[in-house]
C-alpha cells in the first residue's frame, strides 16, 4: 500500500494533540477538550459480585477513570447488573466496560448494565480457524452481510441506551477473512475495526472509540498512526477518539518501559484520549504508571496548528533503520546494521569500574566524552552543513539545553544530517542535577528513546535522566530490548489477568521467569486464556497458555503441540519442549560475590 499520501499528524516536529469528536461513557467524557483518560480491568471472576465491586472500588479510589470487566457469555454479562448496582450504591458512580470477544448474546446483555461495549472485531461473530483459504469477492461480501445482521442488533441497543462502545482489534485476533485478504498486518488490523465502523455509522451509531493493541510496540505504534492517517483521509467526520495500549506489555520494569514505548510515543504525536497499561501485576499498579504516562500530555499546551514543511527521512508507517555509517569506538562498531550500542559518562564509568568484569550483560560500552561526537541544535544551518561537508562520517548528537522536545528534536537531526553520520540518542536534553525518582526516569527516557528507535533512528543511546549509574545501563538496555534492538535475555509476551484467566498469572509468570530467564532471544508467551492467547503470540517461539481450570496447552509459535497438561508439571514440560527445539541453554553459574 502506498502510504505516500497519508499523514498521521500534521507536524512531526512540534506538539499538537488531535483533534476528535467527544464520546460520552456514562459521565465520563473522552476525546474533544478532555484530559487523557485513565483505565483499568478487574481481574475477579465476574459470577462473584462481592469480589468484582470491591476490585471496581479500589480502582476508582486509585484514581482509575473507567472500568473495564470481562464478559465471556450470556451468564456472565447478566451478573455485570448485580455489580454496576452495588458499586453505585457504594456511591461511585466510575463508568463500567464489559469486555466482549466472542459472544453477541453477551454483549446485548452487556448492554443493558453497563455504560460502554467494547467489541474485538476478530472475533465477534467471527470464528477464527487459522484457516489458510482464498476468498473470491463474492465470499467476502457474504461474511460482511453476515457480520452486519450479527452486529445491527447491539449498535441500535447502545444507541437506544446512550451506551458507549470501543472497536478494538487486537493484532492477535484478526479474522481469517482479513489475515487472508490483508495478512498479519497493521493495515489489516486498521481495516477489520473499519468493517464494524462503517456498519456503526449506517445507522447513525457515532459514540464509540477505536483501539489497535499490539504486544509489539513497534507493530502497535505502526497500526495506530496508520489508523489516524485513514481516519483523516476518509473525512472530518471519521474524527473518533482513540484508546491507547500495549497487550500483555508483562511485569515489572519491562512491562511498564514497553508501555510507555508504545503508548507514550503516540501521546507525544497528539494521538490517545484515552490509556490502560496492561502490566502482569495487581490492577491498582496500573494506575500511577498510566496517570505517570499522561501528565505531561495532559498539562501541555498545542503549539499553534501548522503543517511541517519537513518531510520525514523514513517512513512513519514501516520500520526500516536508518542507514548510517559503520564506525568503531573503544572496541565497539555501531551504525549501519550494527548493534545498537551503550554509552555512560566518564564520571559515571569510574563510579563502576571495579565491578564493570560483573556487570554480565549491563556492561557500559562507550565512554561520551572519549567519543569525539559533535553535539548541534538541528535548527542551526551553519553547524548543519560543516558537518554535511566532512568527508567522513561523524558520530552525531543533539546539544542540551536548546528548549526542544527530546523526540521533535532527534527527528529533526535526522532529517537535516546526512544519514551517513550515526546518531547518539539522549533520553534527555535537560539532565538532572539531584536524585531522581526511577519511574519519573524510566517512562520519559523509554518514551523518547523507544518512540526514535521505533522509527529506525538511532545507533547509540545515553540514559542520563536516572542518576544511579547501574540503574541507568540496566534501563538502556531493557530499552533497548523491549523496542526490540537488542536482544540479551528471554522476552516475555505476559497478559495481565483478567476474569477469563484459568490460573495465577502473576506467580506463574515469576515461575516461567526464574525457570527460563536466561534464555537469550527466546520469546516465550503466557497467556491466562485462549481469546488472545494464539493470536498475541504471533512473534513468540513458545506459548504456555490456559486451556481449562487448572490445565495448561503448550504451543510452538501459534500451533498448540501439548494439551490439558496439569499446571503443576507445566513449567518443566515447557523446558521439555523448549530443549525439544533445541532453544535450550543451561544457566550459568552464578558469579562469585563481590570481596
Amino acid at each position: 500500500m502506498n502510504h505516500a499520501s497519508l499523514r498521521y499528524c500534521p507536524d512531526l516536529l512540534q506538539y499538537a494533540r488531535r483533534e476528535t469528536r467527544e464520546v460520552m461513557v456514562g459521565n465520563v467524557g473522552i476525546g474533544a477538550h478532555h484530559p487523557i483518560r485513565i483505565q483499568s480491568m478487574i481481574t475477579s471472576d465476574t459470577r462473584d459480585t462481592p469480589a468484582s465491586v470491591k476490585q471496581v472500588l479500589d480502582l476508582a479510589e486509585a484514581g482509575c477513570e473507567i472500568v473495564r470487566i470481562t464478559a465471556q457469555t450470556r451468564i456472565y454479562a447478566a451478573n455485570l447488573e448485580n455489580i454496576a448496582r452495588e458499586v453505585r450504591a457504594a456511591g461511585c458512580n466510575v463508568p463500567l466496560v464489559a469486555d466482549i470477544h466472542f459472544k453477541p448474546d453477551a454483549a446485548m446483555e452487556a448492554a443493558k448494565w453497563v455504560e460502554k461495549v467494547r467489541v474485538n472485531p476478530g472475533n465477534y461473530a467471527d470464528k477464527k480457524k487459522f484457516e489458510v483459504r482464498e476468498y473470491t469477492d463474492a465470499e467476502y461480501e457474504e461474511e460482511l452481510e453476515r457480520i452486519r445482521e450479527e452486529f445491527t442488533p447491539l449498535v441500535h441497543l447502545c444507541k437506544d441506551l446512550g451506551r458507549a462502545m470501543r472497536i478494538g482489534t487486537n493484532h492477535g485476533s484478526l479474522s481469517d477473512r482479513i489475515m487472508n485478504r490483508y495478512g498479519d498486518t497493521p493495515l489489516g488490523m486498521v481495516e477489520s475495526a473499519f468493517e464494524f465502523a462503517r456498519i456503526a455509522r449506517d445507522h447513525d451509531y457515532h459514540n464509540f472509540v477505536f483501539s489497535m493493541k499490539a504486544s509489539n510496540p513497534k507493530v502497535m505504534i505502526e497500526a495506530y498512526r496508520l489508523l489516524v492517517a485513514r481516519l483523516k483521509a476518509e473525512g472530518a467526520d471519521w474524527n473518533y477518539p482513540i484508546h491507547l495500549g500495549v497487550t500483555e506489555a508483562g511485569d515489572g520494569e519491562d512491562g511498564r518501559i514497553k508501555s510507555a514505548i508504545g503508548i507514550g510515543s503516540l501521546l507525544a504525536d497528539g494521538i490517545g484520549d484515552t490509556i490502560r497499561v496492561s502490566l502482569t501485576e495487581d490492577a491498582v499498579h496500573e494506575i500511577p504508571v498510566a496517570r505517570a504516562m499522561a501528565r505531561p500530555f495532559n498539562e501541555k499546551k498545542d503549539a499553534p496548528a501548522t503543517v511541517a514543511e519537513f518531510t520525514p527521512s523514513y517512513d512513519p508507517f514501516s520500520y526500516e533503520r536508518r542507514r548510517s555509517s559503520v564506525m568503531t569506538l573503544m572496541g565497539h562498531e555501531f551504525g549501519g546494521d550494527k548493534t545498537v550500542r551503550v554509552f555512560t559518562t566518564q564520571e559515571r564509568w569510574n563510579a563502576l569500574a571495579h565491578k564493570i568484569a560483573s556487570m554480565g550483560d549491563f556492561k557500559p560500552e562507550i565512554i561520551l566524552e572519549k567519543s569525539g561526537v559533535i553535539e548541534i541544535d538541528p535548527r542551526d544551518e551553519a553547524a548543519v552543513s560543516h558537518l554535511n561537508d566532512l568527508t567522513e562520517p561523524h558520530l552525531v548528537t543533539v546539544k542540551d539545553g536548546i528548549g526542544l522536545e527530546v523526540i521533535h528534536a532527534f527527528r529533526q537531526l535526522a532529517f537535516e544530517v546526512d544519514p551517513r553520520h550515526p546518531i547518539l540518542l539522549k533520553d534527555t536534553l535537560e539532565p538532572p542535577s539531584g536524585d531522581t525518582d526511577f519511574l519519573e526516569a524510566l517512562l520519559p527516557a523509554a518514551r523518547n528513546i523507544g518512540s526514535l528507535l521505533c522509527d529506525g533512528i538511532g545507533d547509540a543511546i545515553l540514559v542520563r535522566g536516572e542518576t544511579a549509574p547501574g540503574q541507568s545501563l540496566r534501563l538502556a538496555y531493557n530499552i533497548l530490548q523491549a523496542s526490540g534492538n537488542r536482544i540479551f535475555k528471554t522476552d516475555y509476551v505476559a497478559c495481565p489477568s483478567c476474569g477469563r484467566t484459568l490460573f495465577n498469572l502473576q506467580s506463574t509468570t515469576q515461575k516461567i521467569r526464574a525457570a527460563t530467564g536466561h534464555l537469550k532471544g527466546v520469546r516465550i508467551a503466557v497467556m491466562g486464556c485462549i481469546v488472545n492467547g494464539p493470536g498475541e503470540m504471533a512473534d513468540a517461539d513458545f506459548g504456555y497458555v490456559g486451556g481449562a481450570p487448572n490445565k495448561i496447552n503448550l504451543y510452538v509459535g501459534k500451533t498448540p503441540v501439548k494439551f490439558n497438561i496439569p499446571e503443576d508439571e507445566a513449567v518443566q514440560r515447557l523446558i521439555d519442549l523448549i530443549k525439544e527445539h533445541d532453544k535450550w541453554v543451561d544457566a550459568p553459574e552464578p558469579a562469585a560475590a563481590e570481596a
